[in-house]
């Protein structure tokens, strides 16, 4: 659908339509927004929006200095765009940027500034998972993990100070508030997705850019003497052990992740039986799928073993998911969340605020089938106490569990 923006002249952020194809013959000249009447509408709008923040209200002052950010970065980018200034729809081009930025910044501001930054991290990392393989070495998950966090400090730190340069804040400036924390975490992600041009047509995203210099920057692996590490040395040698920088990383790394034994059976023993039930469902593929993973390989590198396309994986992933949701859920639920720390003993995962809140949303039925699960009552007994089938007993706890999941991973849940 084309729409002819210039008969729109008193267009604002929440009149202009929501999908728009800028396909206007440049003749159809539109006068350019004033940056001032600009920040005038966002300001309005991220004041109609925002609600306060654990009863603590943002100042008009600073919202204004956000919607005063924002207009300033539309402006600048509008202007240093040679495709939007030939197009004659300036205007248009302005309220559609700065809508982009106004709900990205509200999108974060809505998630909190504690989940904002669960979400953006979580995002970042899946960019740049893949990677973050110095030296072409193969990396278990967890030595990958800690890369990753390595990174995306540094990267943060990179990004609060772009942000301090393109909208000239001092350079001690850091967000004090929810919605100055939004505006940054918007930007880190807009900073994080910057295609940058590699010449001869190519570009990539910044950040990835970011984590490819990251990874070469890697040293090399170094030999250790894993006994050596495991035993206190004496004599001569002791000190020269003591003070070698690798000797003191295996030591910490080796102390770091000594796995509890009964996690790990807990852990083989999930393994084992989610592969038997994918068996006995018939999905041998999702059992090759599984194992994989489990290997840590990539999705490249699994296309590659199995033989899959792309679209034929994405299907596998699907059909794996859905079968270990079912398993999670109806299966071997409580072998499930005993190994995720979160059974029935354990509040379901919740903390006590969630649990009373997540309590008092169940009807009178779920209440009596939770305090009967938890007095280990079989689903026969279940069915025949509340005159319910088996069928209607596994498909309500499943619905139960996934209300109990939804109330432990909600990002409005109070924290203990």
């Amino acid at each position: 659908m084309k729409t002819a923006y210039r008969n729109f002249p008193t267009a604002t952020l929440e009149a202009l339509p929501k999908t728009t194809v800028m396909d206007i013959h440049p003749s159809e000249q539109e006068s350019e927004m004033d940056s001032v009447a600009l920040a005038n509408e966002i300001s309005q709008e991220l004041q109609a929006q925002i609600q306060s923040d654990r009863g603590v209200k943002i100042s008009s002052a600073a919202v204004k200095a956000v919607a005063n950010r924002l207009a300033n970065e539309v402006e600048r980018i509008c202007r240093q765009s040679s495709r939007i200034q030939k197009s004659g729809q300036i205007r248009s081009w302005q309220l559609t940027l700065a809508r982009h930025r106004l709900q990205k910044c509200l999108s974060y501001y809505n998630l909190g500034s504690k989940q904002g930054r669960v979400e953006l991290h979580s995002t970042l990392g899946a960019i740049v998972y893949r990677y973050i393989t110095p030296m072409r070495q193969p990396l278990s998950f967890q030595a990958r993990y800690h890369l990753v966090e390595d990174f995306l400090q540094g990267f943060f730190m990179e990004s609060l100070k772009a942000f301090r340069r393109e909208t000239e804040l001092p350079e001690d400036y850091t967000p004090r508030n929810s919605l100055e924390v939004a505006e940054y975490l918007a930007f880190t992600e807009q900073y994080a997705r910057r295609r940058i041009n590699l010449g001869g047509g190519a570009s990539q995203q910044l950040i990835i850019l970011r984590a490819q210099t990251f990874s070469r920057r890697q040293p090399a692996e170094t030999a250790v003497d894993m006994e050596s590490a495991a035993e206190s040395p004496k004599g001569e040698e002791a000190e020269t052990v003591r003070r070698d920088p690798a000797m003191q990383q295996v030591r910490a790394s080796m102390v770091a992740e000594t796995t509890d034994p009964a996690e790990a059976v807990l852990r083989d023993r999930l393994i084992s039986e989610l592969i038997e039930y994918l068996e006995s469902q018939g999905q041998s593929d999702c059992v090759d799928y599984l194992t994989l993973k489990l290997q840590d390989l990539s999705a490249q590198e699994i296309d590659e073993v199995l033989g899959l396309s792309s679209r034929q994986r994405d299907y596998l992933q699907q059909r794996f998911k859905y079968h270990v949701e079912k398993f999670a859920r109806l299966h071997q639920w409580q072998l499930v969340h005993q190994w995720l720390g979160a059974d029935l003993d354990q509040k379901l995962g919740m903390n006590t605020r969630q649990w009373e809140a997540f309590w008092q949303k169940l009807t009178p039925q779920q209440q009596q089938l939770l305090e009967l699960k938890r007095q280990g009552v079989s689903d026969r007994e279940i069915a025949s106490a509340l005159k319910w089938t088996a069928k209607q007993v596994e498909k309500r706890w499943s619905q139960l569990l996934e209300l109990a999941w939804q109330a432990r991973n909600s990002s409005t849940s109070t924290q203990k």
